[in-house]
Order: structure tokens, then sequence, then C-alpha cells
């Protein structure tokens, strides 16, 4: 039974590298019609008030369409569980117009946890501040992202705080998208304070202590909960239901079936639909 286990979150690390390689390498070449901006650094401050490691470290990529007004942007965080990883492109057709942008934030242990969220608040800050300068509409971001950092994109969905910090409104984001995050809180946290990994958690540090009936339109997504992580699927079906039930009126859930923890092969179609779903509403709700 170990055995089987371990061979299952084996399978799960060498699936989600290869999946993370691949979205690379397509993103390699850009589409027609599109332009990139690279190694933006993206802190509130001047590059030389900076650490050596911040200047290193916290960067976006960003491609957009160039003949497109008013278009939507999609915020990714890599995985890596908070202490790796390196950031790449989430696969998004062409053809539905859409910005993304490719976040690199601070690694444990070169800096707290905390600090890992506030980044990731400032890397969504800087996409609010400047995406209308490339023609984007800042009322119409998505924060994303799988593993690691999809836990990013529900807690800086979901704690208000860490965007209040950059005077923004967390109920302004278009959609939060976590691919495969955990809800309580996070194993690295949880390993600082003494916990075994598989010890269950929640306090502030857990996107679940967050629940709010205000917050933006919600859409989780796992792989299968006999293939991912240990209790992955069941964290984020709780956050679904719990959100429901404190009369959130936009959550959904998908656990795809097949699928370990490397998943964003089966979930980037999902949260295309989903957006372009939201954007719909948007324009809806507008022109009413």
């Amino acid at each position: 039974m170990a055995q089987s286990r371990f061979s299952k979150l084996v399978y799960c690390c060498m699936f989600t590298l290869l999946v993370s390689v691949a979205v690379t390498s397509v993103n390699a070449q850009l589409e027609d019609g599109f332009a990139k901006k690279s190694d933006i650094f993206y802190l509130d401050m001047p590059l030389e008030k900076a650490s050596e490691y911040q200047q290193k470290q916290n960067r976006l990529d960003i491609i957009y369409p160039e003949k497109h007004e008013g278009f939507a942007t999609i915020v990714w965080f890599h995985g890596g569980g908070l202490t790796g990883g390196r950031r790449y492109m989430p696969r998004i057709n062409s053809k539905h117009n859409i910005a993304t942008v490719a976040v690199s934030y601070g690694l444990i242990p070169n800096v707290t946890y905390q600090q890992s969220i506030e980044d990731a608040a400032s890397s969504v800050a800087w996409v609010y501040k400047h995406i209308a300068e490339l023609g984007g509409d800042p009322n119409k971001i998505f924060i994303s992202g799988h593993s690691a950092g999809g836990y990013l994109a529900a807690m800086v969905g979901l704690d208000k705080k860490w965007l209040a910090k950059h005077d923004i409104d967390a109920n302004t984001l278009a959609g939060i998208i976590p691919f495969s995050g955990q809800m309580t809180t996070h194993f690295k946290v949880r390993k600082e304070r003494g916990f075994t990994d598989n010890h269950p958690v929640l306090d502030e540090f857990g996107p679940l202590w967050h629940i709010r009936k205000d917050a933006s339109p919600f859409l989780l997504i796992t792989g299968d909960r006999e293939m991912e992580y240990p209790g992955r699927t069941e964290e984020n079906l709780f956050m679904a239901k719990m959100m429901k039930v404190v009369g959130h009126p936009n959550t959904t859930m998908y656990e795809l079936q097949g699928y370990g923890h490397g998943m964003t092969g089966g979930g980037y179609p999902i949260l295309e639909r989903w957006v372009n779903k939201q954007l719909k509403a948007m324009t809806t709700s507008d022109s009413q």
C-alpha cells in the first residue's frame, strides 16, 4: 500500500515536470498578432533599492494581443511547493485574444511564506496599474496558477489584505482559478510550525479560512482524488461546498478523472470556457 502511494506521488511529480516543459516549449514561439515583454521588474520600488535576490526573482513576462483593445488578462503563478519551480506561460488558445502573465516570486528559504504571497499580490498590482498601457482592461484580470501557484492565487484573491496594501479591492478581480491548489494551510507553512506533511491545519494561511460571500467568481480544478496528492481534491471540494454555504453565487469545481497532480493539460480548456463565460456575463451586465 505504501509502495503504491509512493509510486503515485512519483508519477505525479514527473508528470508535472513534463507538463511544465511542454508548456514552456509551446509558448517559445509567439502567435501572429501577439507581442511579448519579458523580465519586467514588478515590485513597487526603484530597482536599485531591491535586494540582489529581488532584482533577479521578482520578474514577470507578458504575452498580449497587439491589435485587440480591452482584452482580458490571466496572471499565472507556477508551482513548486513555494520552494522551487520557474515561471512559464499557461497554454491558452490565441483565438480568445487573452493576455497571459507568467510570474516569478520569492521562494523559501530565500524569503518567508508571507513574502511569497506579498510578491504574488505585487505582481497582480503591477498588472492592474499597467495593463491598460498595452490595451488591456484592468476590470478583466483573472488570477490563476498550479499547485503552489494555485494556493497563491486563492490567498491573494480571498484574503483581501494582500491587495489592499496596493489600494486594490480584491473583489474587482474578474475571477480566481486555482489548479490543484492547497485550500488548507499550505504544507510548507505547516512543516515550519513542526507539523508533519499530512497533519491538517487551518488558519489565516489557508484559503479556506477566508471564505466569503462577496468574493470574485471562483473556479477550482483538481485531478482525480485517487491520483492527486493525498487530500488535495477533497480540500477543494470542501472549499467549493463552503463557499456555497456562505452564499457565494459563482463557485464551480471540477475533478478531472484520470489526471494526477499534473492536470494542467486537462484544466486549460475548462479555464478558457469559464473565463469566456465570465466575460460574456460582464458584457451583458454592462449593456443593461
